[in-house]
């Protein structure tokens, strides 16, 4: 009797693991970004790449210790088809953030969300830094609240690399 519990409570268990590993993820908010340059894309655009969309702000002290983690995300990865996408909140003065990423050499692309509309789309982004993690087909994978552990990030960068889109 035991026994049969215990393989009724497993297959339970496994059924639960195997919907939260094989349900669809939400799709990422088809938005318009320009770049610090002028040059603007849609998410959509990004489809077939594993990317990074990381909201930040020049004022957030968190936001600017985790940059260089960024950068060696991106250097690490860009080859394979990573993209990094920092999103400036809106109340960062787009003189501010130019600054910033030409004195700390940032090597992704910087967005301006001048109106706020991109963070409203993006769940709401109120806090910073906030990342979140997009697959090869424009699906939200992962939110990050706060410096991301990178340890952790390289291997899920890794994994959904190694995904077909």
């Amino acid at each position: 009797m035991k026994v049969k519990i215990f393989a009724v409570v497993a297959a339970v268990m496994l059924g639960i693991a195997g919907f939260f590993v094989y349900s669809k993820k939400p799709a990422a908010p088809d938005v318009a970004f320009a770049t610090l340059q002028g040059q603007s894309f849609r998410t959509a655009d990004l489809r077939g790449k594993v990317v990074l969309v990381n909201f930040w702000a020049t004022t957030c002290t968190t936001c600017v210790k985790e940059m260089p983690g960024l950068k060696d995300t991106h250097d690490r990865f860009h080859a394979r088809g990573f993209e990094t996408v920092a999103v400036a909140m809106d109340y960062d003065p787009p003189s501010q953030v130019q600054a910033y990423a030409e004195r700390s050499a940032l090597p992704f692309t910087i967005v301006l969300d001048r109106d706020g509309n991109i963070a409203r789309n993006f769940e709401g982004v109120r806090l910073t830094p906030t990342s979140f993690i997009l697959n090869k087909r424009g699906e939200i994978v992962q939110k990050i609240l706060g410096e991301p552990d990178f340890a952790r990030l390289h291997a899920l960068i890794e994994h959904l690399l190694a995904e077909a889109a």
